[in-house]
């Protein structure tokens, strides 16, 4: 929790930009695993944790910019409670600490919307992205589920305002991108052929609680990288395998980190290995050296694909003029993801308000396989906090799909990529802050380099 002035000017800025009407926010609920009393970890709602700061189950709040009041909806607890789980400050406490005074019962939340409904006032909400909020939506509001799109004033203030990252979010961010990077360098230096990708995952684990953090995401710890999102942990490593970590903690604040690491299972990469992980490595710092205010991201991530294009044809994997395979779509066989997103209270910032506000500023996305996975696009702006994670890839399903529709045959030798079937994937990732000249790397530096990564295996 920040101090109660940086609460209050959150706040004050929010009811700036959006003008009038009535902002509601939902925080979230206890979620039960397997029964409702052994639950999942609570996660506060990412914008509720922004502008009130209380990390704490089934509150409310509301700002009425009309009436201009500020209140925090909840319950006190309970004795019983408080048998099970010890006594915590009182919720009246924890408001006056983020500039909160009215604090009311749950109870009288749908009071005050109808209320103010009644009124004629515009009551604002952010999009839905879990099913307890839609369900309060319905009975709050009376607005069915389908019809829960939220309100495009609230939604590009909170993106204006959380886009750009202050001072004191910065640096927790940077501790964030501290622990992310001792997690993984535990990794690189520990990993064997014999040992089971879930002991990786665990040294990781373990770096992270060490540190009072937890992670900001589910890890992808594999020796298969060509699968983009691979939660399994259960393979072992084999000698001539390719390791593949894609991993983050999250700070008691909320604030994230998020970075990849490649690295070969033996000490050394093969020649292959070594081949395409340089490729990969230059179109990272290709598109580091690139970073700047004023630059759109989808550029930056179109001259990631140029390089890789590049450095493919000198493999002969592939052929013809870059620009052109760029263009066309083909470069994705190889690379069908983009090259960052914003990073901060989400591990993915804001993705619940949808990536065309926050990533796009309104304009439609591309239908470009790839090229739509591109979360930014927009030009880069000084406090944008986002990363930078190029990859190269050899998915045997997708290669057979192409092969067999003969797509982009004018740049892309299959015969060639069918000896690197079963490759795997390469990705690393770190973390950048937009600055008034340039930009600058967040947390310690994990290896980028193949000679980075040898000299620690």
């Amino acid at each position: 929790m920040f101090a109660k002035e940086t609460y209050i000017n959150r706040r004050s800025a929010l009811k700036q930009y959006v003008g009038g009407g009535l902002l509601l926010f939902l925080g979230n609920e206890e979620q039960g695993l397997n029964y409702e009393d052994n639950s999942f970890r609570f996660r506060q709602d990412s914008t509720f944790l922004y502008y009130f700061g209380i990390s704490a189950p089934s509150l409310a709040a509301i700002i009425d910019i009309d009436e201009n009041r500020e209140i925090i909806f909840g319950d006190e607890l309970t004795i019983d409670y408080i048998v099970w789980m010890g006594t915590l400050p009182t919720l009246s406490e924890k408001s006056e600490q983020v500039g909160i005074q009215d604090v009311r019962p749950q109870n009288e939340l749908y009071k005050y919307l109808q209320k103010a409904a009644g009124k004629g006032q515009t009551i604002h909400y952010l999009p839905p992205y879990r099913a307890e909020h839609k369900l309060k939506l319905m009975d709050l509001l009376g607005i069915a589920p389908a019809q829960q799109t939220g309100s495009v004033p609230f939604i590009r203030g909170v993106v204006a305002q959380r886009n750009i990252k202050t001072e004191e979010e910065i640096q927790e961010i940077e501790k964030a991108c501290d622990v992310t990077a001792d997690m993984h360098i535990t990794a690189i230096k520990m990993l064997r052929p014999g040992m089971y990708e879930y002991e990786i995952t665990a040294a990781m684990n373990q770096v992270a609680e060490s540190n009072n953090c937890l992670l900001s995401f589910p890890t992808i710890a594999t020796i298969n990288g060509q699968t983009l999102h691979n939660h399994y942990h259960g393979n072992q490593v084999k000698p001539g395998d390719l390791f593949l970590i894609d991993a983050g903690c999250e700070r008691p604040s909320g604030y994230c980190g998020d970075m990849s690491s490649t690295f070969p299972a033996d000490k050394t990469f093969s020649p292959s290995q070594r081949a395409v992980y340089e490729i990969q490595n230059a179109m990272h710092l290709a598109s580091v050296k690139a970073l700047r205010p004023g630059i759109p991201y989808m550029e930056v991530y179109e001259l990631s694909a140029r390089v890789m294009v590049e450095g493919m044809k000198s493999l002969g994997l592939m052929k013809g003029d870059a620009d052109d395979a760029v263009h066309e779509g083909a470069h994705a066989l190889f690379y069908p993801h983009g090259l960052g997103h914003m990073m901060g209270l989400d591990v993915h910032d804001m993705e619940n308000l949808g990536e065309i506000w926050v990533g796009y500023d309104g304009q439609p996305k591309s239908t470009q396989f790839g090229r739509k996975s591109q979360r930014l696009a927009i030009p880069l702006r000084p406090g944008f906090v986002h990363t930078v994670e190029p990859g190269i890839y050899f998915i045997p399903e997708l290669i057979d799909l192409w092969q067999s529709q003969k797509k982009f045959a004018d740049f892309i030798n299959y015969d060639e990529v069918e000896k690197y079937r079963y490759f795997g994937g390469i990705r690393n990732e770190e973390d950048y802050l937009i600055t008034e000249t340039g930009a600058r790397r967040l947390g310690k530096k994990i290896p980028l380099t193949p000679e980075e990564v040898e000299a620690i295996r």
